[in-house]
């Protein structure tokens, strides 16, 4: 729920760019990060705006927030009833950015908000997706440290986007980009390989990293096994986008094999035994060819619903080029 304010005018110019930053019992960073934010982004002479996401606080985290946003219009306050975890958080953050380029950052200020400028030349340069590096990582060795690259090992051998900090969450987006990848679970950290489906241009830069000054963190080893999880909904999603008929037909060639040779069984032990069909292993093989058959026919629906999104969107390209192309005085008849 976005918490509006009277003076969040509508008179306000369309900012280019929007930051991003989930809040949970943070009461004691919502002021630094205001603060550090302003710092940053205010010589840069850009138009922006700050959107934080109370993620269910239980302290005065969201009472703060409101309370900035009273005082500067450039401010966004979205409040969830409970805790939802920080992706949920990032993509309701992001259905309420405005601007052309949006970055996410943690409300702990163990980003860097002065590294924003660095990222925005980068994205200027050409690129749809800037991921910070936390090379020199503040963090504890044994909890954060090594579970971290070992996952990022996994996550680049698995996704085939090699990522050296997934778990960063110091990114830069195009909105055109972001806004069109579904997030949810701990999803985040696997942006650019769910992006990976549309060719962006990714880059990775070197980001500073502090330890944390107030607050405990909410994250630790229990984390995993959603990663885990996630990881594999991801290669999946990668691996089935472009050609879901091939991979489901791959995915039929064993059943369509284990029902064969049940009914071929069944069917040569009747023939030259002359014993009677048994029906437990004819009704397995029935089972499995029909389960082949449907594998393949999901697998054709998959490509048509892919081919026919494909085509829509070559076609809304080319009315799009079209209107474009149109003499100025047609367009604004048509308006």
């Amino acid at each position: 729920m976005l918490i509006e304010h009277p003076n969040q005018r509508a008179d306000l110019p369309v900012p280019h760019l929007s930051v991003i930053a989930p809040l949970y019992n943070e009461e004691d960073n919502v002021d630094p990060l205001y603060a550090a934010l302003t710092e940053a982004l205010d010589p840069t002479g850009l138009n922006y705006e700050m959107v934080f996401v109370d993620d269910g606080s239980k302290d005065s985290t969201l009472a703060k927030a409101i309370q900035i946003a009273q005082n500067d219009p450039r401010v966004k306050v979205v409040k969830f009833r409970r805790n939802c975890g920080q992706t949920a958080a990032m993509a309701a953050g992001i259905e309420y950015a405005a601007g052309d380029v949006l970055v996410t950052m943690d409300g702990d200020l163990q980003n860097d908000p002065l590294d924003i400028p660095m990222f925005l030349e980068t994205i200027d340069s050409g690129y749809d997706i800037v991921v910070g590096w936390r090379f020199q990582r503040q963090d504890k060795l044994i909890t954060r440290k090594i579970p971290s690259k070992i996952a990022n090992w996994l996550i680049a051998r698995v996704t085939g986007v090699p990522i050296k900090d997934n778990g960063c969450s110091l990114k830069a987006y195009r909105a055109s980009v972001i806004k069109q990848i579904p997030l949810y679970s701990e999803m985040h950290r696997f942006i650019p390989a769910m992006a990976s489906i549309a060719a962006p241009r990714i880059a990775e830069v070197k980001a500073r990293h502090h330890a944390r000054r107030f607050g405990k963190s909410k994250y630790g080893l229990s984390r995993i096994y959603k990663v885990l999880l996630d990881m594999l909904v991801i290669k999946t999603l990668a691996s089935f986008a472009s050609s879901p008929l091939l991979w489901f037909g791959m995915l039929a060639i064993p059943l369509l094999l284990a029902g064969t040779s049940l009914l071929g069984y069944v069917f040569m032990h009747t023939l030259l035994v002359g014993a009677p069909i048994s029906l437990p292993i004819a009704g397995c093989g029935v089972i499995f060819l029909t389960s082949a058959f449907m594998m393949v026919c999901s697998g054709a629906l998959g490509e048509l619903v892919y081919n026919l999104g494909d085509m829509r969107d070559h076609e809304f390209a080319r009315l799009t080029q079209k209107l474009r192309m149109r003499p100025a005085h047609v367009e604004t008849q048509a308006q």
